[in-house]
């Protein structure tokens, strides 16, 4: 073997192609060699540094954040942009108005008797509650349900 042969040297051409194509697909898609340096560079650099990221990812904490992303990931999927973008503005503007909340000033005495019958008449305040209660029957209704009915296979939890 001389001093300019490398790994790829006694492999079949059959074999090298395929690679060969894999790494200009990657250069073209990545946008160059640049990318395909710094990830060499990562790569081989120290093996300290290597032993310290293997060492954080083989942690069942890490493992776990990895999985719980994944999952929220999964579940952000199947939410429509417009209803995501509705939801979450609604709840920025329910902390507002709870960040804002001052019971001494607006009068925090319970409503009493004659007051909740003014509650349970109010339609503007059943049409406002109206979600919540319906959010939370679906809320109810999913945590009884096992989770391999969403993945189709058995796992740990509930």
């Amino acid at each position: 073997m001389d001093g300019k042969a490398g790994p790829f040297t006694a492999m079949p051409w059959s074999l090298k192609r395929p690679m060969i194509e894999i790494i200009k697909k990657l250069e073209t898609t990545t946008g160059a060699v640049p990318v395909l340096r710094l990830a060499n560079d990562v790569v081989g650099a120290n093996t300290k540094n290597a032993s310290v990221v293997v060492d954080g990812l083989s942690k069942a904490s890490t493992l776990n954040a990895i999985q719980n992303l994944a999952i929220l990931g999964m579940m952000l999927s199947e939410v429509p942009p417009e209803r995501f973008y509705r939801v979450t503005f609604a709840v920025k503007e329910a902390l507002d108005r709870v960040g804002q909340h001052r019971p001494m000033q607006e009068g925090g005495d319970a409503p009493g008797v004659s007051g909740a019958y003014r509650m349970l008449n109010d339609d503007e305040l059943w049409r406002g509650v109206a979600p919540l209660v319906d959010g939370l029957k679906a809320f109810s209704e999913r945590l009884d349900k096992p989770v391999s009915d969403f993945f189709g296979k058995p796992t740990s939890g509930p």
